[in-house]
């Protein structure tokens, strides 16, 4: 079974914390294994503009934004030397049969089931999730950069809560609109934590905790 699902917002592509986290997802594949997300970053923006620009139909715009995450985990897979780019389910699960990190495209797997909707309310985040899910992982980590972990507070908190419901998160604008629609009584653990400080990450692996938001269940 794969351990954890990772997903790198594109948002920390703006940044400088790429090799290091890069170098922390090798490290922390040598005993685990792990499926890397790739977010869209750029690559999504230039899409946006696009679409700004020609009011592309929501089909068309979907799967050029679909693309750009391609785009985007090639980037990852070259700054992680000795991760594996997977571009099926089937890849994925074969290259993970023991420890290491794959980098997913996610393209084939989406074309394949269509099981989200045209939409810019459906990000990478949602499509983190859904792929969690498919693939039977306990865990789901979204890395955020500061921007992103700040959206997640309102204007009721100075900073984000330790732990957040699912009606927190979609009163938030940390997650996208549609990730709350998988989230009713999902299989696995969500975390939400600051991709530019990869030590949280270890951390979380680690021992189960870190500083962060988790996704809190009804009843605990």
């Amino acid at each position: 079974m794969i351990d954890a699902v990772v997903k790198v917002g594109g948002s920390l592509g703006r940044g400088a914390c790429l090799p290091e986290l890069g170098a922390c997802l090798v490290e922390l594949g040598r005993s685990r294994r792990l499926l890397v997300v790739p977010g869209g970053g750029v690559f999504a923006d230039v899409v946006r503009e696009q679409d700004a620009r020609f009011g592309l139909r929501p089909g068309t715009a979907h799967w050029m934004a679909v693309l750009a995450m391609d785009q985007y985990g090639h980037l990852l897979a070259d700054l992680a030397p000795g991760c594996t780019l997977v571009r099926t389910l089937y890849e994925a699960r074969a290259c993970l049969a023991r420890e290491g990190v794959a980098v997913l495209l996610p393209s084939e797997p989406l074309r394949h089931a269509e099981a989200l909707p045209h939409s810019w309310s459906v990000t990478s985040d949602s499509i983190a999730a859904w792929l969690t899910g498919q693939v039977g992982a306990r865990l789901l980590v979204l890395l955020k950069d500061r921007r992103g972990m700040a959206s997640l507070a309102s204007t009721a908190w100075s900073a984000p809560p330790r732990a957040m419901t699912v009606a927190q998160l979609a009163a938030s604008s940390g997650v996208d609109a549609h990730l709350v629609e998988l989230l009713g009584d999902p299989a696995f653990d969500l975390w939400i934590i600051d991709g530019g400080r990869p030590e949280r990450l270890t951390e979380l692996l680690e021992a189960g905790r870190t500083e962060g938001v988790k996704l809190a269940r009804p009843g605990l």
